[in-house]
């Protein structure tokens, strides 16, 4: 029997080569890569699978990071100094723009805001620091969804019920939201036009790391009038290019690494 520090360290191995792969991997590549033997591997994935760690894609049958790897994740960054860095320049954007901007992290497939900057005369919008919104809806999610191996985003929302709507616009299902990632990553940056809050729209760019991984999003939220049900297809190029700017400068000063 397994005692239970060779059972970490085996746990953690099996996480650790979850992250390292592009894709979903079958149990039968987990106890070749690892040297385990095969009824040990199937016993740390249901127990990392019962903790939320790791997903089975039973379609595939294969395994991936399950949310509670990425939340763990997003819950680390947050005890670097991300927004201690973020704040001068986020506030030098509304300042300059005089829009709110924000600041956000994936948790699990949910944004989370860490901060919310205001211009002189406040916009009323529903973000918040600490506000929790499906990432899928809005611009700052979305650019960092596209920075993520299609695996991961197929984790993050398993299903149709995963693709909640609070106005009646965006993606539906995971087909769609490929296809607006996709879109968005051609554009350069992402759109969010009345998926939140009717008569408000977003653009966002995305922070990364060493290795291209997003780890934030900058985002700027402004008043614009769309009617019916559709966006608009406005990209608002110049107001991007200036939450790009602050984006970039804040993955250069976390040392990261952006194209």
């Amino acid at each position: 029997m397994m005692t239970e520090i060779p059972a970490l360290r085996r746990g953690l191995a099996v996480l650790r080569l979850l992250a390292e792969h592009a894709g979903p991997v079958s149990a039968a590549t987990i106890t070749r890569e690892l040297t385990i033997p095969r009824s040990t591997t199937y016993h740390l994935l249901a127990e990392l699978s019962a903790a939320g760690f790791v997903t089975y894609l039973p379609g595939e049958r294969r395994y991936g990071l399950g949310i509670a790897a990425v939340e763990l994740g997003s819950a680390s960054l947050r005890r670097v100094p991300l927004e201690r860095l973020a704040g001068p320049i986020l506030r030098q954007l509304v300042d300059d723009q005089q829009h709110t901007a924000h600041l956000g992290v994936l948790h699990g497939n949910e944004l989370l805001y860490l901060i919310k900057e205001r211009p002189r005369r406040p916009e009323t919008v529903v973000t918040e620091a600490g506000v929790r919104l499906p990432a899928h809806l809005t611009a700052s999610g979305r650019a960092m969804l596209a920075r993520l191996p299609k695996a991961q985003v197929r984790v993050l929302f398993p299903g149709r019920e995963d693709f909640v709507r609070r106005t009646g616009r965006g993606p539906r299902y995971l087909t769609e939201l490929r296809q607006v990632l996709s879109a968005e990553t051609r554009t350069g940056w992402a759109v969010e036009d009345g998926f939140i809050t009717r008569d408000f729209a977003s653009v966002a760019y995305p922070v990364v790391d060493h290795s291209g991984h997003p780890i934030a999003a900058v985002s700027m939220t402004f008043r614009h009038e769309c009617p019916g049900d559709r966006p608009c297809g406005e990209t608002w190029p110049r107001r991007a290019a200036a939450v790009r700017e602050v984006a970039r400068e804040l993955t250069q000063r976390l040392r990261g690494r952006d194209g």
